[in-house]
């Protein structure tokens, strides 16, 4: 016998009848009424010529021919199911992007970019998620993972796509304070400053690393009061700006800030021995445009 739509459609009535073991209970999963799927179940049982479903006052049960054509037929649709679902996952993953990243690197950088994305790339949709200034970059549901972290920084799946370099700023009424120059920021004047720190650079690290590594590669010494502390380093900058004194700014997030003179700096930026990280959990033609993009906005910038 070979299989149409007619009888697909009326095997599908026969299976949700058998599962439920009640024409009404079925109907109501089906949104059609009792009498429409008894006439669905007799049509299949005469173009069969069997009898499916033993009709009592009790309600119903499956014969024995009724109970085999049930295993098959439940079994199909259960293959059927899965199938669908796992290709409706793959199409949603083709079309969506869970990101995790750093707070800063996600609003200073990426925020201002994102809508480029969009008008190359409309129909994919970037969830990114930036809720803690250190980032677990193994923790499972996210496609790609953007960490900021020492170089070298050993990971299987880690690829570097951006070394950062450091640049003290303050805002241009805190440096006039200063009165000073380039040539004369010298112990003296540092120790007239306040410090503002990220304090969680990357796991592990002290609250006052960053700091510590610039001072000690200028071969001076680092103020021993006036430190206030900040878990972002976008936060520290805000506070720079604000004239609470003088961050160390990243200088991949600080451009804007720069070329319009809200902060300020007599230094030239050094490297901070660090960078950020591209981590990749999951491959699909989503990611491969995102990641495509992402280096064509890293090597322009």
């Amino acid at each position: 016998m070979k299989i149409n739509a007619t009888l697909l459609s009326q095997l599908f009535f026969f299976e949700k009848a058998a599962t439920c073991s009640s024409f009404t209970q079925a109907s109501q999963r089906l949104n059609v009424t009792t009498g429409a799927v008894s006439q669905q179940i007799r049509n299949l049982e005469s173009i069969l010529g069997i009898s499916l479903f033993n009709r009592h006052s009790r309600g119903i049960s499956l014969t024995i021919q009724g109970t085999e054509l049930h295993h098959v037929v439940s079994g199909s649709i259960n293959d059927i199911e899965q199938c669908l679902s796992r290709l409706t996952q793959q199409t949603q993953q083709d079309n969506e992007i869970h990101l995790k990243l750093t707070p800063s690197f996600a609003f200073k950088w990426l925020m201002p970019r994102l809508h480029s994305f969009y008008n190359q790339y409309p129909n994919i949709t970037i969830t990114t998620y930036a809720d803690s200034g250190l980032v677990n970059y193994d923790e499972q549901g996210y496609d790609l993972v953007i960490d900021y972290q020492k170089i070298p920084f050993e990971h299987n799946k880690a690829q570097l796509i951006l070394e950062e370099y450091l640049i003290p700023v303050m805002s241009p009424a805190y440096f006039a304070q200063l009165n000073t120059t380039t040539k004369e920021f010298d112990e003296k004047t540092w120790q007239q400053c306040a410090l503002l720190h990220d304090s969680m650079v990357w796991p592990n690290a002290t609250k006052t690393q960053e700091w510590q590594e610039w001072f000690a590669k200028h071969q001076l010494t680092i103020p021993t009061s006036n430190h206030y502390y900040f878990n972002r380093t976008d936060m520290a900058m805000a506070a720079a700006e604000a004239g609470m004194g003088v961050a160390l700014a990243r200088r991949a997030l600080i451009a804007d800030e720069l070329t319009e003179q809200r902060l300020v700096s007599p230094f030239e930026a050094i490297s901070a021995d660090a960078g950020y990280y591209l981590i990749e959990h999951q491959t699909s033609s989503a990611t491969d445009k995102f990641k495509a993009w992402l280096f064509i906005q890293l090597n322009t910038c």
